[in-house]
């Protein structure tokens, strides 16, 4: 790709208006977390049904980041990215005209297609910065995942403002959407890769072929915890803190909010600490120290009676609110690193393929805010413990924490085949490979 006609000052605007819109995308995308639980109320749902509903929008989400992510390889991120959000602005105005539990869903697939901005994005901020600079810039736009923070903490305030009438919420969302997507297409240039001659567009299913690589899909796993993880605990926070600890509303999504906005706000920082030190010693760090965070947060409240020598001796363990809060804040700190070091391979490994590999990434990742939630329903409705959710984490990143382990051990072998034995956590010598 050629960059040499590329300044500074385009760069920056494509970062800066692609971040503003991603924002937005992200902010719409997870409006059920809040006007989901309106709905529960009116509706009488059970947490799977809850579970179900805010997880749909994720589901489109994620479906459509290979098919969006390839469009925009084929006719540029500008177009592209316009499109969706006008899309996504409409089907939020349907949704607000929907009476019945099956029409949410249908509503709620619709305005799903906010997710899959991430992919659009990803592709057109890339194509603007040669490789030893798209670790920051893709970290950078990836702190448009605080529109799930920001929805987390306005949409209860916009809501009590409605008075309590969460489909002008909806209306208030869909415009704001609208007019990101006017601006953008005014604002912003068609990107290096599409601006020359036209005709630049390969076939579909060429694009398709790096997903025959193994690696791929072990990208895809990490991305499956580190994003959809984090999606799902920002759609789930609210109902969990209103749930387990009896909070209002206002309050539960303020907590919410605590968790998302580090969640999303560090990505910048996991993107150039990507390009400084090497993304596998980020994503070392994740790993462990979320592996660490779910194990404590699974542990539920518990009574215990010890037979003592003058009789029962009572007493309970249980996760104070102030320590639950403090763990969910780490763990998202680490995610957000995580989100940043993943997509930080991605135009290293397949410069050509952004957006299909991005896609695909994006897409399993997505899909895990869209199982997540359905399976913490189904298990508060089967098991009735509530920190059964951090249990399926701690051990869905003990699995992803170790395939990478053994996956660099594997890559070190073949590099160095005279080599005795491997080295232990061997990125922590060799980061920059």
């Amino acid at each position: 790709m050629n960059l040499q006609n590329v300044s500074s000052s385009d760069q920056n605007r494509a970062l800066g208006i692609s971040t503003m819109a991603f924002t937005v995308c992200f902010a719409v995308w997870t409006i059920f977390s809040i006007i989901g639980i309106k709905i529960k109320a009116e509706l009488g749902l059970s947490d799977t049904q809850f579970g179900v509903l805010v997880a749909t929008p994720i589901l489109t989400g994620s479906l459509s980041r290979l098919f969006l992510g390839i469009w925009t390889d084929q006719y540029g991120g500008r177009l592209v990215f316009t499109l969706q959000m006008l899309t996504t602005a409409l089907a939020a105005f349907f949704l607000t005209k929907a009476t019945t539990y099956e029409m949410y869903l249908l509503g709620a697939l619709g305005l799903g297609l906010a997710g899959g901005s991430f992919a659009v994005g990803v592709a057109y901020v890339s194509s603007w910065y040669p490789d030893n600079k798209q670790g920051t810039a893709l970290g950078i736009f990836g702190v448009g995942n605080v529109g799930a923070a920001i929805t987390n903490f306005g949409a209860p305030v916009l809501l009590v403002a409605m008075g309590g009438v969460w489909q002008s919420v909806v209306l208030v969302y869909a415009a704001v959407l609208a007019v990101t997507a006017v601006l953008f297409f005014i604002f912003t240039k068609t990107d290096p890769a599409h601006s020359g001659e036209k005709g630049q567009a390969r076939p579909f299913m060429e694009q398709l072929k790096p997903l025959k690589n193994l690696q791929v899909w072990r990208f895809s796993l990490y991305y499956f915890f580190v994003f959809g993880a984090y999606v799902a605990l920002a759609l789930w926070l609210p109902r969990y803190y209103v749930g387990a600890y009896g909070l209002e509303l206002g309050t539960a999504g303020f907590l919410a909010a605590c968790y998302a906005l580090p969640g999303s706000v560090f990505r910048a920082l996991g993107g150039w600490l990507s390009d400084k030190i090497g993304a596998r010693r980020v994503m070392y760090w994740t790993f462990t120290a979320c592996v660490i965070c779910t194990f404590f947060l699974s542990y539920p409240s518990t009574d215990y009676t010890v037979a003592g020598i003058e009789g029962p001796i009572h007493f309970n363990i249980s996760i104070p609110l102030w320590l639950f809060v403090s763990l969910t804040i780490i763990l998202g700190f680490f995610m957000s690193l995580g989100k940043a070091a993943v997509y930080k391979h991605i135009p290293h490994y397949y410069p050509d393929n952004v957006g299909s590999v991005g896609g695909i990434v994006g897409l399993i990742g997505g899909l895990g805010g869209f199982i997540l939630p359905i399976t913490f329903g189904i298990m508060n409705d089967l098991i009735g413990v509530w920190t059964s959710c951090f249990m399926l984490l701690t051990v869905i990143i003990g699995i992803a924490l170790v395939w990478m382990h053994f996956a660099i051990i594997r890559a070190n072998r073949e590099a160095n085949p005279n080599m005795d034995k491997p080295e232990f956590l061997p990125e922590l010598r060799n980061v920059n490979k």
